[in-house]
C-alpha cells in the first residue's frame, strides 16, 4: 500500500489543523493507521493510531487536542489537530501496520509510510 500525506502548513498557537492520508494499493480497514512526528533533532515519535476495527490511541501530550479518524469510502485516515501548540511543530508522518494493538506505538512495526508534511506552528 502507498500511502501520501497532505494537510500541513503554518498556524498561529491556538489554531487547527487536519492532515490526511489516502491510501492507494490496499484499503486501511486491512490496517492499524498512525501518525508519527518527528521535530528537528529529535528523534520521531508517535502520535495516534486507529485502529483496524476502529480503536484509537494517542500520546499523553496530543490527549484531548487530537482526534484521529478514518473515512472508510474515500479511504482516508485524518488527524484533527486543535489548540496547537509550538511544541507540536514537527514533519508528520502517516504509516500503515498490522502489528498487534499493543505495539502500535513503535515505529519499527510500519511497513509503509506516507512522505510527509510539514506542520509549523508559531508563538
Amino acid at each position: 500500500v502507498q500511502l501520501q500525506a497532505y494537510g500541513g502548513g503554518l498556524v498561529q498557537a491556538g489554531g487547527s489543523l487536519t492532515l490526511s492520508c489516502t491510501a492507494s494499493g490496499g484499503s486501511f480497514r486491512r490496517y492499524t493507521t498512525g501518525w508519527f512526528r518527528q521535530a528537528p533533532g529529535k528523534e520521531r515519535e508517535f502520535v495516534a493510531a486507529f485502529g483496524w476495527s476502529g480503536n484509537t490511541k494517542y500520546t499523553d501530550p496530543v490527549k484531548g487536542r487530537f482526534t484521529i479518524s478514518r473515512d472508510n469510502a474515500k479511504n482516508t485516515v485524518s488527524l484533527l489537530m486543535n489548540s496547537l501548540k509550538p511544541e507540536d511543530t514537527a514533519v508528520y508522518y502517516c504509516a500503515v501496520t498490522t502489528v498487534v494493538w499493543g505495539r502500535v506505538t513503535e515505529d519499527d512495526y510500519y511497513i509503509s509510510w506516507g512522505q510527509g508534511t510539514q506542520v509549523t506552528v508559531s508563538s
